[in-house]
This record gives C-alpha cells, structure tokens and sequence, in this order.
C-alpha cells in the first residue's frame, strides 16, 4: 500500500518512483529523534524545509497505547492531514510540500511529512522564558494573552484538536512580535485529531494543556481570566454562569499536569498556588 503526495516544488526535485527512498534517505540537522521518529531540518535545492520521518513503533508501543486509552501514531498521516485543514481554514502551521507512506502492518510502515521551514519564528517557550530576567510590560503581556486566545479559539472553531498544546508548541513572527504585532503558528501536529465538533473532554485536555505550560510565567488570575473572556467572546459573568464547572475542570487538570511535572523535575518550580 503506498500513497504520495508532492508538491510542485519538490515534483521537480524527485520523481514519484523515488520519493520514498529519497525520503528515507534524507540527512540535515536533527532537532529531535525518538523510537521510529526523526525530525530534521533539510535543505532540498534552495529550499528549507522540516521533515518529520516516521519508521514504524512496532507492535508493542501500539498496544501499549491502546492500553491507556491514548490514540497510538503510527505514521505522519496525522501531520498531512491537519496541516492541510488548516491551511484551508486559514489557521497558520507549517506548509506541507510532501507526504508519502508506504506499507501495510501499521506497526512497521514507513511514512514522512516534508513541510516549508518557518523561517523568522520562535517558540513563546522561548520568548517567555526571558521573562524573568527581562520582564514585559503589562501591554506586551496583554497583547500576548489575547493573540493565543484569538488562535486558540480559531484552531478549536476548525475542528482541530492538539493534543500537545503547550506555548513551545506556537510560534510567533519575530519581525512582527518586535513591532507589536503577535502573528502566530502552530507545529507538531502529529498527534492531532479532526472533529465535527470536537468532544468536551479533548477540548479541555489542549486547554489545561496550554494553561499548564504557562503556570511557570508569574501569570496572575485575572491573565486567564482574559484569556477565557477572548476564547468565549463573551463576558466572563455569562461564561462562569454556563460553563463554571468546565473552567474549574480545566484548572484542575492543569494544576495536576504541574504537580506530575514537579515530581519528574519537569517544570522549575516558579508556580505560587
């Protein structure tokens, strides 16, 4: 079973014969390996673009998931599909030039994703993690809050759920955060789902998600509280008075992902409850 998918660009770079192995293939630089997964930025002609090769979990890490309740990736169908939704919903992620699967047995299939480098971005990981030494102003702060919500709030309206929704996972044009502007992207959208309507519990796991990866930042209530009154656009009073248990919940679940993070030495500990 093979599927494939080039883009114009990369069409004249490999033939369809090739496209595999070539992907196979690919060297640059790794910015991360795992058990059957490597991403790498790679320079093809003049280009640069991020590829994500996916080289099978085997039967046991399948399994294991299916365990837990938690979906398995097998390949980076995933990548494909919901860069490409949500390039057609208008959400900003990484442009997909390739893709391309060969295989049947999921557990061993090879698959790869090409998408177009995002040049002049860096992660609000990194951007906030200068806080500290170099604190923002209150106007820098605000305008931050509001355009995670703004895109938030449009990647849930598309359908798309996360699933690792944390700040390293958005990006901000540096160009334009320097003048004011906070233009941002999403990246690591392998494990991400499409819905219809996406179910109550998903959403509140990218959400908690989100809160949980900005407990660290010395962010006061009434920060949240701006995020929700964005996400919702609608008063906080309405929001609290329909949906108090979800929020409450969403809390709740972000500060259990912060303790889990303490005891693994996963967070730095800044978080004041």
């Amino acid at each position: 079973m093979a599927e494939l998918y080039l883009r114009e660009d990369i069409a004249k770079l490999w033939s369809h014969e090739e496209a595999c192995g070539r992907a196979r293939a690919l060297t640059g630089e790794v910015y991360r390996e795992l058990a059957g997964r490597r991403t790498l930025r790679v320079m093809l002609g003049e280009r640069a673009y991020f590829a994500k090769l996916h080289f099978g979990v085997g039967w046991r890490e399948i399994f294991k998931n299916l365990m837990t309740a938690r979906l398995p990736v097998t390949g980076a169908r995933n990548e494909f599909r919901t860069c490409r939704h949500l390039e057609a919903q208008g959400v900003s992620a990484p442009r997909v030039a390739a893709f391309g699967q060969v295989g049947a047995n999921p557990a061993s299939r090879f698959s790869f994703v090409i998408c177009d480098a995002l040049e002049g971005y860096e992660s609000l990981e990194d951007i906030t993690e200068r806080w500290e030494l170099s604190p923002p102003s209150p106007r820098e702060k605000r305008r931050l809050i509001e355009a995670v919500a703004v895109f938030a709030k449009a990647m849930h309206r598309s359908g798309v759920i996360h699933r690792d929704f944390y700040i390293c996972h958005l990006l901000a044009e540096i160009t334009a955060y320097a003048r004011g502007e906070v233009r941002l992207a999403v990246i690591d959208l392998h494990r991400a789902q499409i819905h219809g309507e996406i179910p109550q519990r998903w959403l509140l796991r990218d959400l908690a998600a989100l809160l949980f990866s900005t407990l660290d930042l010395g962010l006061d209530s009434r920060a949240w509280f701006r995020f929700i009154r964005i996400y919702r656009a609608r008063p906080l009073q309405e929001v609290f008075a329909e949906e108090g248990d979800f929020w409450r919940n969403v809390y709740q679940r972000a500060l259990a992902l912060y303790q889990k993070g303490e005891r693994k030495g996963l967070v730095k500990g800044r978080f004041r409850r």
